[in-house]
């Protein structure tokens, strides 16, 4: 019988004297130096809460979390010889069969401490993989991460298994040994990418026909992108009434979701919840799903939610603009990017209130609780100014035999003055429009009994 390559063990218990897969051990290294002065601007408490979050959001029991000092990382274990040895007496005494190392690790690393600690080894990209492929439902989803955990198994075919060893083909007469299993491996790899990056083209494809569709129509979109479990899927839910899958974990959404929403002046705006950002997310991760992320690219509007409770609330932001930055969005730049500071709720009154006050004169930030309703109206009317702002300044004057016209018009629009003159029994109404309410109005005004006039006092309105 065959072993089982350790590379693609499931994560489950095995017999009784294995060690337990489900049970994992989360070390967190510290290095001291330069290039890995990004993580250590994380407070240690957040990065190792974070760290235990991943663990828990595949459902694995964490042992212990650990912090481990490096003054530089070893070429062949990232950790130096005695502390290698000491972690595997740690790895026997809890009993865990995973170790989780938040920090990523090279192929031969991860095969030289599999070997010494006899469990299996997934690095912060591994391990992010893993819940990506476990909250991957719909096809195109799913394709995506294929794709990044393919590329990123490509890269970790090494030799370390016995039967990475042998070699199969060849039947003595070909006159050579066959090829390699390790060779024959990486081909498969490399022929299931091609067919993969070839559907997700198709995807791509389907995707800009939506587009194009919604261009004709047109809906304004706005994306909702944000570090995971800032509270972008509970917000969606709130401001759509839809039903998409939030909890308080992170990734606890993957696949992309777009529902309609209706502004305060009666104008429809698409909006797109997205997948969560986190700290150093694989660069193949960003790629595989660009896909998705062409709806950000594409967005009239990019909604940045922040979880401002949270004590890293600043290095989150930071890392968002980092992938937004990855994909040709500039945060300081970029004149669709507003702020949504979420969770306000959780926050004490004296802080909530000087964030409030922070917000009030920003035309590009709005303090909510998605949880509460809080702010909601108030984001919507940003929203809606921002799309907006360049909107028609019609009068209306209608006859009293039209009058219903005026209920349309507080409907649909926003009404800036209103006059009547009991005399003549006309109404007249300034009003500023949606383009395509607008062109409704034109429709509407084709009878007898109403005029549509742009009033100079209102041009610049």
């Amino acid at each position: 019988m065959q072993p089982k390559d350790r590379h693609t063990l499931d994560l489950e218990t095995g017999p009784e004297d294995a060690p337990d897969m489900s049970r994992a051990l989360v070390l967190l290294p510290e290095m001291r130096g330069r290039e890995d002065e990004a993580t250590q601007q994380r407070p240690p408490e957040a990065r190792r809460a974070e760290a235990i979050g991943l663990a828990e959001a595949i459902k694995l029991d964490v042992a212990e979390a650990l912090a481990v000092p490096l003054r530089k990382p070893t070429p062949a274990t990232l950790f130096g010889p005695g502390k290698v040895e000491e972690l595997s007496v740690l790895v026997r005494t809890l009993g865990t069969g995973l170790v989780i190392i938040d920090h990523p690790i090279t192929p031969i690393q991860q095969r030289n401490l599999e070997r010494a600690w006899n469990v299996k080894i997934l690095d912060r990209t591994g391990l992010i993989l893993e819940i990506f492929g476990e909250r991957a439902h719909t096809k195109e989803g799913t394709l995506q991460v294929e794709l990044a955990h393919l590329n990123y198994q490509k890269s970790r075919l090494v030799r370390s298994w016995t039967h990475l060893e042998r070699q199969r083909g060849g039947f003595g007469f070909l006159g050579g040994p066959g090829e390699t299993q390790i060779e024959a491996d990486r081909r498969q790899i490399q022929d299931r990418i091609r067919r993969i990056e070839k559907q997700l083209e198709s995807v791509r494809n389907t995707r800009s026909v939506h587009r194009a569709k919604r261009q004709r129509v047109p809906y304004p979109v706005a994306a909702l992108v944000g570090y995971t479990n800032a509270g972008k899927s509970t917000l969606f839910n709130h401001l759509t009434g839809a039903e998409v899958h939030a909890e308080d974990q992170l990734f606890a959404t993957l696949d992309p979701t777009m529902r309609r929403v209706g502004l305060p002046h009666g104008e429809t705006l698409i909006i797109s919840d997205t997948v969560g950002f986190i700290s150093h997310l694989p660069t193949s991760l960003v790629e595989a799903f660009r896909a998705t992320l062409e709806e950000v690219l594409d967005a009239d509007l990019i909604v940045h939610v922040r979880d401002i409770a949270s004590p890293d609330a600043q290095a989150e932001a930071e890392d968002v603009n980092e992938v937004l930055s990855e994909l040709g969005i500039e945060a300081g730049s970029d004149p669709r990017l507003v702020e949504v500071w979420n969770k306000i709720d959780l926050l004490g009154a004296d802080v909530a209130d000087a964030l409030r006050r922070k917000a009030a004169g920003a035309t590009d930030k709005v303090v909510v609780s998605a949880l509460t309703g809080e702010g909601l109206s108030d984001l919507l009317h940003m929203l809606e100014e921002r799309l907006f702002k360049e909107r028609a300044v019609v009068e209306v004057v209608f006859q009293a035999a039209r009058s219903g016209e005026a209920a349309w018009l507080y409907d649909n629009g926003e009404v800036l003055s209103r006059s009547d003159d009991p005399k003549t029994g006309e109404t007249r109404l300034v009003v500023r429009l949606p383009s395509g309410r607008l062109r409704k109005l034109q429709e509407r005004a084709r009878g007898d009994g109403v005029t549509l006039n742009v009033p100079k006092e209102a041009q610049t309105a």
